[in-house]
C-alpha cells in the first residue's frame, strides 16, 4: 500500500497541482493511517495496555499490603513500647521495694547487733565490777590482815 501511494504521489507531483493536489491520494493516506492505527492498536497497544494495567494493579496491591504491614508494625511497636514502659515501671517498683526491704533488714540487723553489743558491754561491765569488788574486798582483807599483823608486831 505504501508503494502504491508513492507511485500515485510521484505521478501527481509532475502534474499541475504539485504538492497541494488533493486527488485520490488524501483518502488513500487517510485509509492507510486508520488501518495502521487499527493494526497497531490490536497488535501492540492492547497487549501493552493490559500489561501496564496488570503492573499497575500489582503495584497497587503491593502498596496496599505494604501499608497494612506498616500499620501492623506500628501497632506492634506501640504495643511493645507500652509493655516495655510497664515492665520498666514494675522493675522500678521492684527495685524500690527491694531497697526498702534491704534497708529494713539492715536496720533490724543493726538493732540486733546493737542490743548484742549493749548486752555484751553490760555483761563485761558487771563482770569487771564484780572482779573490782572482789579485788577490793580481797585487798581490804589483805590490808586488814597486814594492819593486824603490823599491830601485832608493833605491840610486841
Amino acid at each position: 500500500m505504501v508503494s502504491l501511494s508513492i507511485l500515485i504521489s510521484s505521478s501527481e507531483v509532475s502534474g499541475p497541482g504539485g504538492l497541494f493536489d488533493f486527488n485520490a491520494t488524501l483518502p488513500l493516506v487517510a485509509i492507510q493511517f486508520v488501518l495502521l492505527m487499527l493494526i497497531l492498536n490490536t497488535i501492540l497497544y492492547s497487549p501493552l495496555l493490559t500489561v501496564i494495567e496488570e503492573r499497575k494493579e500489582y503495584i497497587l496491591g503491593n502498596l496496599a499490603k505494604a501499608s497494612e504491614i506498616l500499620a501492623q508494625a506500628n501497632e506492634l511497636t506501640t504495643k511493645y513500647e507500652q509493655e516495655l514502659n510497664n515492665v520498666r515501671k514494675e522493675a522500678q517498683l521492684e527495685i524500690t521495694n527491694s531497697q526498702k526491704i534491704h534497708k529494713e533488714i539492715l536496720e533490724i540487723e543493726l538493732n540486733i547487733s546493737q542490743k548484742y553489743i549493749d548486752n555484751l558491754l553490760d555483761t563485761i561491765t558487771k563482770d569487771l565490777l564484780d572482779k573490782k569488788n572482789t579485788a577490793l574486798n580481797s585487798l581490804d582483807r589483805i590490808v586488814q590482815s597486814l594492819c593486824t599483823e603490823i599491830e601485832t608486831r608493833l605491840s610486841i
